[in-house]
């Protein structure tokens, strides 16, 4: 299936994958037919029946899966419809986010996957800003993981952005972070560094660490980004001051948002938190028919 050239065009400015969407999409239409159809519709509506559909915001949050609901739409068929609102656009409760008109079928088949999408993204997008205002009178940026539900990374990584967060890498080959396991397997931080860089001199690497003393090891080696894992605010403050510019810190680990902004403010460049994708609440967004 090719999307409408607006969407198309929409997709590719949101870097959002179309090919890889609408397999997402299809699995999930196909996951709710479950091979027959949707017996309470074809029973129900005529098969020529029109409607309008209105998604509405519940709760007040942050909007993220738009295109994707645009998306849904037109796989199911339904190709008129009205962005009311874009992605990152903070609304309030009872906001009109999308109109769509056309078969009433086709609107209830897409509905529950359109919303599925669209309250899982918000839902990050909106945690994702409540980590980002409680640091905003620092340089922090609030970052995301590889926490994220199989399958749905690409959605996920882009609703944290829609949120004011930014991504950390997307998969095991676009940049290296040497974690306790691989310090174990290599027989020490400093070396399991060294190795990295013997083997992907040009990749990007990031090594962790759980003590100030690995903390000296691996900037001596040259390391430019370290994961501080678990340590304290007192720790973290103590890391700045000596690593003193030569590499960026990012701290993870038990962070909550009410002790954001003291980490925040030990001078670390990054906070790390899994959170944004593995416990973010779903935004409460429905959808509203009406016959014309």
């Amino acid at each position: 299936m090719t999307f409408s050239k607006s969407l198309s065009d929409l997709l590719s400015s949101s870097k959002l994958d179309s090919k890889n969407l609408e397999n997402l999409i299809r699995i999930a239409v196909a996951e709710d037919l479950d091979g027959a159809s949707d017996v309470t519709s074809v029973a129900t509506i005529p098969e020529e029946q029109s409607a309008v559909a209105e998604f509405w915001s519940r709760k007040p949050g942050v909007i993220a899966g738009i295109p994707i609901a645009c998306s849904v739409l037109e796989i199911c068929g339904v190709t008129d419809y009205e962005i009311k609102k874009s992605d990152g656009e903070v609304v309030s409760p009872n906001t009109l986010l999308l109109i769509a008109r056309g078969e009433t079928r086709s609107l209830l088949l897409a509905e529950r996957t359109a919303l599925n999408f669209m309250g899982r993204l918000s839902g990050i997008a909106t945690l994702t800003k409540s980590w980002v205002d409680e640091v905003a009178d620092t340089k922090v940026v609030i970052r995301d993981t590889r926490k994220t539900t199989p399958g749905l990374r690409e959605l996920e990584k882009y609703a944290v952005r829609m949120g004011g967060g930014e991504n950390h890498r997307f998969s095991l080959s676009d940049a290296a972070l040497i974690k306790d396991n691989h310090v174990l397997a290599a027989g020490g931080v400093a070396e399991a560094f060294r190795l990295v860089k013997a083997k992907f001199p040009d990749i990007s690497v990031q090594v962790e660490v759980d003590s100030l003393q690995q903390l000296r090891e691996v900037v001596e080696a040259g390391a430019d980004l370290v994961l501080l894992d678990n340590m304290s605010i007192e720790e973290c403050r103590a890391a700045v001051e000596i690593v003193s510019g030569r590499a960026k810190l990012e701290a993870s680990g038990g962070l909550i948002l009410s002790n954001a902004h003291a980490y925040a403010k030990t001078g670390v460049d990054f906070l790390a938190i899994g959170a944004l994708t593995h416990s973010a609440p779903v935004l409460d967004i429905g959808l509203d028919l009406r016959m014309e």
